[in-house]
């Protein structure tokens, strides 16, 4: 028997008002949206901190209800017993998100999900003793568990952390949002845009600051926020503290190239993609990325992207591919992301895995299926 009721989803998670310094925002935004595309409600509550409400680029998003709280006695003011949802989800990066875990899961009356963004920089906090949103006593606890990362990772937290259903839940991108804008001028040969990451730094100076330095004619970018001061910019780099979101398609379209990063803990994880490697696809720009194992399983490597391991790499793809060959690169990439990674697919993916888990777990209303509208929901 069919079930096209929708869902009622609650989402504890690190931000959506605000992309200030992370990229947690824009990855819930464009889920969510789906989600609400496809019919299902979401109540979103943050986490109300000041870095967030000084820079907040998104309010009041139209597709979901969003709550501020300051702590779990105003939780408790609206959901004084249980959590009446079909799916209730909490976020890796959550403020004292152990401690909202053990408060939420006694009173949820449908699934529960742990949403790892960070997949990679948890695993290795819970081995270390030092994470302070998620324990390894938690971790067995949730119904799901969805991670940024795919690969061997997902095995060690079944078999290491307990997890019941680890699922690879890769981030995404919104087409609507990110596209290609031929008319644009390419005022840099090359950008990055990131936070500032101690553990990315070396390789902003050597694929990019390096070059710069080296090719006094190139035109460079870097927009992110929280650089040091200490760090010194060669006169060729133009610096942006904050882009918001709604300008990050602009930012990647005046890009001849653009230039992929990744943490040292996704890089040893591997199987990480990024959500600003699926942006700057998405508008097809060509990219240069470093190396990390599984990036084959999203991008042919010289053919979708390039691939940079030092300045001289990097220089020689800046200077001696021309624009064909590149245009060439990133309209293959952009076919690579539209036809696997937007966030229609993982709308999709998750009513999968919640009907997954609702089969050997059934909440009232969980028992049935969903419409598996795939083609037109990854039309729209």
């Amino acid at each position: 028997m069919r079930d096209d009721r929708p869902l009622d989803i609650v989402i504890f998670g690190l931000a959506i008002t605000s992309a200030w310094g992370n990229g947690h925002a824009t990855t819930y935004r464009a889920l969510i949206r789906a989600l609400a595309s496809r019919g299902h409600r979401v109540r979103f509550f943050e986490r109300d901190v000041a870095w967030y409400a000084a820079n907040r680029d998104l309010p009041d998003p139209h597709y979901c209800e969003v709550q501020l709280y300051s702590g779990i006695a105003d939780l408790e003011q609206h959901f004084p017993e249980d959590i009446p949802a079909d799916l209730v989800i909490l976020g890796s990066f959550v403020p004292q998100g152990a401690q909202l875990a053990e408060w939420i899961l006694p009173r949820c009356c449908g699934l529960t999900a742990f949403y790892d963004i960070d997949t990679p920089v948890t695993v290795a906090k819970l081995e270390r003793g030092e994470c302070d949103y998620l324990s390894p006593s938690l971790v067995p606890r949730f119904d799901l568990y969805l991670s940024f990362s795919g690969g061997p990772i997902l095995k060690r937290l079944q078999n290491q952390f307990g997890a019941l259903r680890p699922r690879a839940f890769y981030c995404s991108v919104e087409p609507r949002d990110y596209y290609p804008v031929p008319q644009t001028l390419k005022r840099y040969d090359l950008g990055y845009l990131g936070t500032y990451s101690a553990d990315r730094q070396p390789a902003l100076e050597r694929l990019l600051l390096e070059p710069a330095r080296e090719w006094s004619k190139g035109r460079f970018a870097v927009a992110g926020a929280q650089y040091p001061d200490a760090i010194r910019w060669p006169a060729n780099v133009e610096r942006t503290d904050h882009l918001a979101p709604d300008a990050h398609r602009d930012f990647y379209n005046s890009q001849r190239l653009t230039l992929n990063i990744t943490r040292a803990d996704m890089i040893a994880s591997g199987y990480s993609p990024s959500v600003r490697l699926f942006e700057a696809a998405a508008c097809g720009v060509p990219i240069m990325t470093d190396e990390w194992n599984g990036l084959d399983e999203f991008f042919k490597p010289g053919r979708d992207i390039l691939i940079a391991r030092s300045t001289r790499d990097a220089l020689s793809c800046l200077r001696t591919m021309d624009n064909e060959t590149l245009r060439l690169i990133g309209a293959r990439a952009r076919a690579r992301v539209l036809a696997l990674h937007t966030a229609a697919h993982r709308a999709l993916e998750l009513e999968s895995h919640v009907r997954e888990a609702a089969g050997t777990y059934a909440p009232a209303g969980l028992s049935g299926t969903w419409t598996d509208s795939t083609t037109a929901a990854v039309a729209t």
